[in-house]
């Protein structure tokens, strides 16, 4: 059984180590990945240099765990519990909108971070390319559930729409619309929606190879 003293020693070694990842992913954000150094990251969470490698394993450690908490969320499994459930795949549809949209006010910042560092750094690449496969396996499971309901052309193959979804809930979908046109997420929510439900249902025979 823990000691109050262990116990209260272990708070604030979970302390340190949130505060030090806030700290880059605010510095990552506004500074970029390589104009930040861990001397800021140890400034700003009010910890030692050192502290910051030996818990969050330097700028490179830092980078990893801010995937793992995007890719990672708790809501990402519940939200695969919830569609895993719907027989409706317009409502199926309208949640994954939801829910990417939730992701992505939560975690835009840890993806923009990474779309941008990646093509000039083999770690960063690495950890994107791990957020990426985690995010197309779990649209892939979508894409199969949505073929079981009915929601996808008779002729398309669950690659096909896995594609689909991608192009429509991938990175760029909410990113284009909100970030580079001035769409509201109100608007942007619905649209992205109706417009996955038509591409995926409507999709033409003699077109299998796409994506």
């Amino acid at each position: 059984m823990s000691t109050p003293h262990k116990s209260r020693r272990s708070d604030y070694a979970e302390a340190t180590r949130l505060a030090i990842i806030e700290a880059a992913r605010l510095l990552f954000s506004h500074k970029g990945y390589f104009a930040t150094t861990v001397e800021e990251v140890a400034a700003k969470a009010r910890v030692a240099p050192t502290t910051v490698y030996a818990v969050g394993g330097g700028k490179q450690g830092l980078l990893r765990t801010l995937v793992d908490i995007w890719s990672q969320a708790p809501i990402v499994a519940a939200s695969m519990d919830e569609f895993e459930s719907l027989t409706d795949p317009d409502e199926l549809l309208r949640q994954l909108s939801a829910v990417t949209r939730t992701m992505r006010e939560s975690f835009g910042d840890i993806m923009r971070i990474l779309i941008a560092t990646a093509p000039h750094n083999r770690d960063a690449a690495h950890a994107l390319a791990i957020g990426t496969r985690r995010y197309r396996d779990a649209l892939t499971n979508v894409a199969t559930h949505l073929h079981k309901i009915g929601g996808t052309h008779p002729e398309m193959t669950t690659e096909q729409a896995t594609s689909i979804l991608w192009f429509y809930f991938g990175y760029n979908g909410y990113f284009a619309l909100v970030d580079e046109n001035g769409w509201s997420y109100d608007q942007a929510e619905p649209w992205l929606a109706h417009q996955a439900t038509m591409a995926l249902r409507a999709f033409p025979p003699g077109h299998e190879h796409i994506g």
